[in-house]
């Protein structure tokens, strides 16, 4: 095995291309200067990523990136006979490379552990509804005033009492048609039109006529 093709098996066991996170134009030259797939029994890594690469034949043309990188192997990569080292040669596949990626990784690791952690702490905001309640009265004698003054004494966590008007029903009689906003899992729209009720002076009966999420 060549030197150069030893660094490639050694370079493809800790990652999937020869730069970078997908395949580049520096993977396809690497595998034109290979011509053949390596031994799978001497260069399992470099075997595998020959057989991947060579999948993408039909698009080496357009893949993305410079062989600039993969030149750095044109020295001895085709040959079998071991090369010297050159002191002034870039070593694609040296240490220092290996080393700047796992901190890449190290890094990246940490920040979307911090983006986790951050998104499971965050509160989600509650739920709410915006309610119309009719509030019928008994007659036209019934003082309104007073009916919606007993409506809006009853105050309950995530309950807001919001604008009011009167309704001409007929008769002369007119209805209390009121805005409120609930949270939903504090406040059950039955459970309020009961409490209302309890004001049976005033109240003849009451109506949810409209509901929407905000």
């Amino acid at each position: 095995m060549s030197a150069n093709l030893a660094k490639l098996e050694q370079h493809l066991s800790t990652r999937s291309y020869v730069e970078g996170y997908t395949p580049s134009q520096a993977d396809v030259h690497v595998f034109k200067l290979l011509g053949a797939a390596p031994d799978a029994s001497a260069s399992p890594n470099a075997a595998r990523w020959y057989t991947h690469i060579q999948s993408y034949a039909a698009e080496h043309a357009s893949l993305p990136g410079s062989s600039t990188a993969g030149e750095a192997f044109a020295a001895g990569a085709a040959s079998e006979a071991p090369a010297a080292a050159d002191d002034d040669e870039v070593d694609l596949f040296g240490s220092d490379d290996e080393e700047e990626d796992a901190e890449a990784e190290r890094i990246k690791a940490e920040r979307v552990a911090a983006y986790n952690a951050k998104k499971a702490g965050k509160a989600k905001p509650a739920a709410k509804s915006v309610v119309t309640l009719d509030v019928k009265p008994w007659d036209d004698e019934t003082d309104m005033e007073a009916l919606e003054a007993s409506v809006r004494s009853i105050e309950q966590d995530g309950l807001l009492w919001g604008a009011s008007k009167l309704v001409p029903i007929g008769y002369g009689i007119r209805k209390l048609q009121m805005t409120l906003v609930v949270e939903d899992e504090k406040v059950s729209t039955d459970e309020l039109q009961e409490k209302i009720a309890e004001f049976e002076d005033y109240v003849q009966s009451t109506d949810v006529v409209a509901m929407q999420k905000l």
